[in-house]
């Protein structure tokens, strides 16, 4: 059987689809000379939906991006690589994506840069088995997620010595899998918060987190360099803000639960058990992001996912967080 495979045909017309926030999916919806009525400059950003963005929630609650001078609109997507996809597309200047995810597009956007990590994880993302299911060899179906999703679920099958092409890997949107799982249609997947407690509670139990198979994470600040080129200064304010709010969410996780609760409906218990899990600094771009971006590129390669490797020296940005935003 044959792993799902990340489709980048029609790539910008899914990203629009993909927004929760009504937006129109032209470049000009996100004219880097935008201002707001209060005379900043307006910045769409785009991400996902779940605790591991405590801190740009946080942030538009307590008014940080407004204090440092930014307007900044959370584009809210459904996952995956949605965020970095609404970049390309126009419809957002910044995301924040994982580096297994955003790895890929950056061979077909080659403009995204990554600008700094603001969090990292090896316990977020959590093995969901289907009850009844003892065993990773037992498994013959799972569901998964692109980027991030599919890369742990190789390396998951490979350290418990599966063939993953000896396994069917049916590639969906994280609000789905926990259903497929319900249903029976699928063994296993591998997901974040709330999705991996959602299939626990639909006829699945933990049976894992990504760091039992060597899997570590790290979440992105994205820009095109297009708008980031004549943003630099812009960019830099919206990187300290949310490097401030990483602090307060280890700080004070409950008021990082009640945030996300105000803007994305996540029930405060579930956030406050899960941002633990989650070690929220930023920092900049490190020779070990680039050497572990290699070796997710080369998996990509072998998976005949993406043709050619992205330009890691120019999509990168070693430095530039230390000089724009520390």
């Amino acid at each position: 059987m044959h792993s799902a495979s990340i489709s980048t045909r029609s790539a910008l017309t899914a990203a629009c689809a993909a927004l929760v926030l009504t937006t129109a999916c032209t470049a000009g919806t996100t004219d880097s000379t935008g201002v707001s009525s209060a005379g900043k400059p307006t910045v769409r950003v785009a991400l996902g939906v779940d605790a591991s963005y405590a801190p740009f929630y946080l942030a538009v609650e307590r008014g940080m991006f407004a204090k440092a001078g930014v307007n900044v609109e959370l584009v809210k997507t459904e996952g995956g690589p949605a965020a970095s996809q609404a970049v390309a597309a126009g419809t957002a200047q910044m995301a924040a994506n994982a580096d297994s995810t955003a790895l890929p597009l950056m061979v077909t956007a080659p403009g995204l840069r990554a600008l700094g990590v603001f969090q990292s994880s090896d316990r977020y993302l959590k093995v969901v088995l289907r009850d009844g299911i003892t065993s990773p060899k037992r498994i013959r179906t799972m569901a998964s997620i692109g980027g991030l999703g599919l890369y742990a679920t190789h390396q998951y099958l490979r350290h418990n010595g599966i063939d993953p092409n000896s396994v069917k890997i049916v590639q969906s949107s994280a609000p789905e899998i926990p259903g497929m799982l319900e249903r029976g249609s699928i063994d296993a997947y591998i997901l974040y918060e709330p999705w991996a407690a959602k299939g626990a509670a639909a006829g699945g139990h933990i049976a894992g987190r990504s760091g039992d198979f060597g899997v570590t994470y790290v979440q992105w600040l994205l820009a095109d360099q297009s708008w980031l080129k004549d943003n630099e200064e812009v960019a830099g304010k919206i990187f300290k803000v949310v490097a401030a709010a990483d602090e307060l969410v280890g700080d004070d996780p409950e008021a990082a639960a009640k945030a996300s609760d105000q803007q994305v409906k996540l029930p405060v218990a579930q956030t406050v058990k899960v941002l633990p899990e989650i070690t929220f600094t930023a920092r900049g771009i490190n020779g070990t992001d680039v050497t572990e971006s290699k070796k997710i590129v080369d998996f990509l390669l072998g998976q005949k996912l993406i043709k050619k490797s992205p330009e890691l020296d120019t999509t990168l940005l070693k430095g530039w967080y230390e000089q724009h935003a520390e």
